[in-house]
């Protein structure tokens, strides 16, 4: 990763890490489950949309609270 990358990175963290995070309640493991049934019906099946490699992630961050 360049540094430019990294700084980007850095910059587009803090507003996606309020939806994306280890869910420690019901209520924030319930924001994530609908988060993901959205990206769901975006998304679908296609594994190209720049979106799809976030489904997997926000799968992995629910199945861990489960």
């Amino acid at each position: 990763m360049s540094a430019l990358e990294f700084e980007q990175m850095t910059k587009a963290w803090p507003p996606l890490s309020r939806a994306v995070r280890v869910p420690h309640t019901e209520t924030e493991y319930r924001e994530l489950v609908e988060l993901l049934d959205h990206l769901t019906e975006e998304v679908g099946e296609d594994e190209d949309h720049p979106l799809a490699s976030l489904m997997d992630v926000l799968a992995v961050l629910i199945e861990r609270y489960e």
